[in-house]
């Protein structure tokens, strides 16, 4: 069954962007997934084609109106959950983004301006879904790199299926650093553990710099992993590492 990917956006001409080249440009060709980029203005009903009003009790900029919003999401008809792309919601996790690839499809709701009248999210079963701390001018770009990930995990868009099971996020640490050819490139040579054909001493190796860099560039993350790893399978406690 194809993955359907519907995105209600004030700017749809902004779609499939660069999600129409590459792995995810061809899986789209090839109908591993669809993309549907509806404009939330066909859903008005007056003239101007009116989809924000000044917030309630004052205050700077306009806001997405719950009616108009829940008119679009209704008439659209995406499959999946609805996600509203909003800096009030909660991180983007690769742990969600699998589960999100395993399902139907997504709908996404793209803010702009102020956000949306919250209203719509106690009316309608919507996720508020943030890819980081920062302002970015509207749901868009964070529409495309939500796509993006879920697209790429989709069966055969990477070829074979271990491709990312390596990468950053999905055991709660950091990828490993790579290298490539030639074996020495401005006096920097390619650690001798990656050319000892020691595939044992390659994976310690491996797991031991995701850790180093987990623990130096992702305090966060690595807190959340020694913590996941101090709980035994069967309840007990071990030592937590210093």
């Amino acid at each position: 069954m194809t993955w359907a990917a519907t995105v209600l956006t004030l700017y749809p001409e902004m779609f499939p962007g660069p999600l129409g080249v590459s792995l995810a440009g061809r899986a789209l060709a090839d109908g591993v997934w669809s993309l549907d980029a509806r404009n939330i203005r066909d859903f008005t009903t007056d003239k101007h084609r009116t989809v924000d009003d000044t917030p309630a009790g004052g205050g700077p900029g306009m806001v997405l109106r719950a009616d108009i919003m829940a008119a679009a999401m209704d008439g659209a008809g995406g499959a999946g959950p609805v996600l509203a792309m909003s800096p009030r919601g909660a991180p983007l996790t690769q742990a969600r983004v699998r589960e999100l690839a395993a399902g139907p499809g997504v709908t996404l709701l793209c803010g702009r301006f102020e956000g949306f009248d919250e209203r719509l999210f106690a009316a309608r079963q919507v996720e508020a879904v943030s890819i980081g701390d920062y302002i970015l001018s509207g749901g868009e770009s964070a529409a495309l790199v939500l796509l993006d990930a879920c697209v790429r995990l989709l069966p055969g868009v990477m070829g074979a299926a271990s491709s990312g099971m390596d990468e950053s996020f999905e055991s709660g640490l950091l990828e490993y650093p790579h290298y490539t050819r030639p074996p020495e490139w401005e006096g920097h040579l390619i650690p001798e553990v990656l050319r000892s054909g020691d595939h044992a001493k390659i994976a310690a190796w491996r797991l031991a710099q995701s850790e180093a860099d987990t623990r130096l560039r992702r305090p966060d993350l690595w807190e959340r992993h020694i913590g996941a790893r101090v709980q035994s399978p069967s309840g007990a406690h071990k030592k937590k590492e210093k």
